[in-house]
């Protein structure tokens, strides 16, 4: 049987030059986090020392273990990478053995017999990239650094809220595998499902130490079992599941999941084997045209979905010290937000197993892009071939997980060659366009059938269409954070919304520790230091002041003002895309996470604390959401139900002064069957006349819209009065005026404390509890001190 050994022990760091000491490294790591173990260089996520670690980027750098001669008993010995960042020359005993330069796939080194010093020579990211760029030729890209070069992740070298860190390392396991007479080289399962029936099939791979051995498969799953002999070195497995369960997104049902096994036999002796768990479930894109366009809808086991999404982007600037746990923590943030799409953004990396289990566990649909962002690729060699190679490795291991439901070609690339004058200084050079409608969705059609492809992100799905037209296809919508209110959200209905977002800032107790000992200001060094976004802090502060008064000199309201902002504009596009289905099928908010402590559009900050924008958005995605629209010259209240049953009841309409007196009620039929969105119509009598008025829509199982017809900053709220008292593990606002958007910014209160609940408006009278955990010393006035709300314009 295949015997497998982990390299993980004994490796050392240190320049390929022979100076400095020899440092203990970490194996899977990179040289980053060796050096910080070490005390070498400070921590780049605090502060401004992100720039004074810019010189590890630019150095080689050797990983040397010793490789100690194994057991015998097998007739090969194989040195097996799963992931070398990126530019490397692979020596046992000072003899090369192979070279790497791409961070997205694997390498395998026969080491038979051989012992010896091993050693790991990385080349700077910087050298080879300016090598290519010089040997291919200038191309254009969103950032001045030379990422599209080589295939590494992308955003290692910076991005708009990234810091530029550029690593080397094993970032992945390394292992030595022994094994005679044949070994399971590939498998790639596809998996299908009809009337019942599951069906897997199992191509499969074997490599052989030497000819002649007759060799046969056997598979299970379900109780099923199947064999098949090996002709050469291929050969197929097929087996028939009869009642199988299906596997549904999070919200449509279960996930039960299978244990698929593939056992590689010489006679009856077992060499090697293969494990996976599998789901059974169809997915289909359906991009047909219609009246409105050209469709962009998810359908998984015959229902059409509205995508609940977010971007993901890697969830470390070192994304070798991303751990099983914290993936999962991760996610189930995100399940418990109420997203059932993770889109897997395309500068980043092919994401590993651990992400991609937890996605199948929670039910959250995978769409993963190929890693290709905001620049143009050149095709040429040595690329092309490492482009190619790293497709067909990642399409076939990801495969087996029914989380994944969609490959993209790229983010943006496409739109980039039309809009960002790309094209007139290409002047006919390869950009990459022969990757997105050529090479990936060639191997995806032969690797992976049962899975839809798209060229790119946004993509119209043609050249018929401008890229990023709203009507057809994917749409991202990042005029409105640049240029406008985000009221231009509702001026259109896109088929799908892949991207869009605004900014804050993260919670107050990762500012303190990411910038410890500086003076909190917008525009203070440490601030603008974890500010990446070109013109980011002007544009949260125009959007600030198209609707509230700015404060001047009073960090702590800028803060919760931004925070609050990002919230609203992205409740103003999510209800009123929604609110259109099934013309629009789906938002995928930019962006669920960060890598580091940022300013940036991410619902989670980089130290894992929930933004407002977290809370909002389990409103926002929850399977009922009632949100008030223009319509005409009135107003209508949507309900948006995405749940199977129908949503029927009665809705209080109430037209309400600032002041709290109801100048006019109203009841109203509430009636939404499952998957749809049912419209009633405001009476004329409660359409708000002015901004001392609002709206007030409720259903009877406690789902409120709200909607106020004036920038908070011309509406005269009356100053905020409410009660605060403890209760177990919280506390209980009772309001006795109009308290819009309280919130409780619990790490205020502990930097471990965390409230269950984000914004909240309570009318005079209500009350609402706030579950806090992780407050060591609760006080009724403390708490007083760490809630804001909207105050009147002074």
């Amino acid at each position: 049987m295949r015997q497998v050994t982990p390299l993980t022990e004994g490796w050392t760091l240190r320049h390929p030059d022979g100076t400095g000491d020899a440092l203990p490294a970490s194996v899977p790591g990179c040289v980053h986090t060796d050096l910080l173990a070490a005390g070498l260089i400070p921590d780049p996520f605090l502060g401004r020392a992100e720039a004074e670690v810019a010189w590890v980027g630019r150095r080689d750098w050797t990983y040397e273990t010793e490789l100690r001669p194994g057991p015998g008993g097998h007739e090969r010995t194989e040195l097996v990478f799963d992931g070398l960042d990126t530019v490397a020359e692979v020596l046992l005993d000072g003899r090369t053995l192979g070279r790497a330069r791409n961070m997205h796939r694997s390498y395998r080194f026969d080491v038979t017999g051989l012992s010896g010093p091993l050693t790991v020579r990385f080349t700077s990211a910087y050298t080879e990239a300016e090598a290519v760029r010089a040997a291919l030729g200038e191309r254009p890209g969103a950032y001045a650094e030379p990422y599209q070069y080589l295939r590494k992740m992308a955003c290692s070298f910076g991005w708009d809220w990234g810091p530029t860190l550029v690593t080397a390392g094993i970032w992945r396991p390394v292992r030595l595998e022994r094994w005679s007479t044949a070994r399971i080289a590939r498998v790639r399962p596809l998996v299908t499902v009809e009337d019942g029936v599951g069906r897997v099939e199992l191509a499969v791979d074997v490599e052989r130490s030497g000819a002649g051995a007759p060799l046969t498969v056997e598979a299970g799953v379900g109780g099923v079992r199947a064999r098949a002999r090996i002709d050469g070195t291929e050969g197929t497995v097929r087996l028939r599941v009869p009642d199988v369960r299906r596997w549904w997104p999070r919200g449509y049902g279960e996930q039960p999941l299978y244990d698929l096994e593939l056992t590689l036999l010489h006679g009856e002796e077992a060499l090697d084997s293969w494990r996976r768990r599998i789901g059974f479930r169809t997915v289909e894109l359906d991009t047909s045209a219609d009246e409105h366009g050209t469709g962009f809808t998810l359908v998984v086991n015959g229902e059409r979905l509205f995508a609940r999404g977010v971007n993901w982007i890697p969830d470390d600037a070192f994304p070798s010290r991303i751990t099983r746990e914290r993936y999962r923590r991760r996610l189930e943030q995100a399940a418990a937000a109420g997203v059932d799409l993770v889109r897997v953004w395309g500068g980043g990396i092919y994401e590993s197993e651990d992400f991609y289990d937890a996605c199948d566990e929670l039910g959250l649909l995978v769409w993963q892009d190929f890693p290709f962002a905001c620049a143009a690729y050149p095709e040429e060699q040595p690329l092309r071939g490492e482009v190619e190679a790293e497709a067909r490795e990642n399409v076939v291991r990801l495969m087996p997980h029914p989380s994944l439901v969609l490959w993209n070609g790229n983010n943006e690339n496409l739109w980039g060659f039309r809009d960002w004058d790309w094209e007139p200084g290409l002047a006919g050079d390869s950009w990459g366009e022969g990757y997105y409608l050529g090479v990936l969705p060639r191997v995806v059609a032969e690797s992976d059938p049962t899975r839809p492809y798209t060229a790119g992100s946004p993509w119209s799905g043609s050249w018929l269409h401008h890229p990023n037209d709203p009507a057809h296809g994917t749409h991202h919508s990042w005029e409105v954070w640049n240029r406008t209110d985000y009221a231009g959200y509702r001026l259109h209905v896109p088929r799908f919304v892949a991207e869009f977002g605004w900014q804050a800032p993260p919670a107050y107790a990762t500012l303190r520790r990411a910038l410890p000992g500086e003076e909190l200001a917008p525009d203070s060094p440490g601030m603008l230091h974890h500010q990446k976004a070109e013109d980011g802090n002007g544009k949260l502060e125009r959007g600030l002041a198209r609707r509230f008064t700015v404060p001047e000199g009073d960090f702590d309201r800028w803060h919760y003002l931004t925070q609050l902002n990002q919230a609203r504009a992205i409740a103003a596009g999510i209800e009123h895309w929604r609110s259109h289905w099934p013309v629009c099928a789906g938002t995928v908010v930019w962006q669920l996470n960060d890598c580091w402590p940022v300013t940036s559009w991410a619902a989670i900050d980089g130290d894992g604390r929930e933004k407002p924008l977290y809370h909002e958005l389990r409103r926002l995605y929850a399977d009922r959401l009632l949100t008030v629209r223009a319509e005409g010259d009135g107003l209508v209240v949507a309900a948006v139900n995405q749940s199977a049953e129908e949503w029927r009841g009665t809705l209080r309409l109430r037209r309400m002064s600032v002041d709290g007196a109801v100048l006019g009620e109203a009841g109203a039929v509430l009636s939404a069957s499952g998957r749809t969105v049912g419209l009633a119509e405001v009476p004329a009598g409660l359409v708000p006349a002015g901004p001392q008025e609002f709206l007030v829509a409720d259903a009877d199982d406690g789902v409120r819209a709200l909607h106020f017809p004036a920038p908070d900053r011309e509406i005269p709220y009356p100053r905020p009065e409410f009660e605060v008292a403890l209760v177990p593990d919280g506390i209980t606002v009772t309001a006795r005026t109009l308290i819009r958007d309280l919130l409780l910014q619990a790490d205020r209160l502990d930097p471990e404390a965390v409230a269950d609940r984000g914004l909240v408006t309570l009318l005079p009278g209500e009350e609402v509890t706030i579950g806090v955990r992780g407050w060591k010393t609760p006080d009724a006035d403390t708490a007083r001190s760490a809630l804001y709300c909207v105050e009147p314009t002074r």
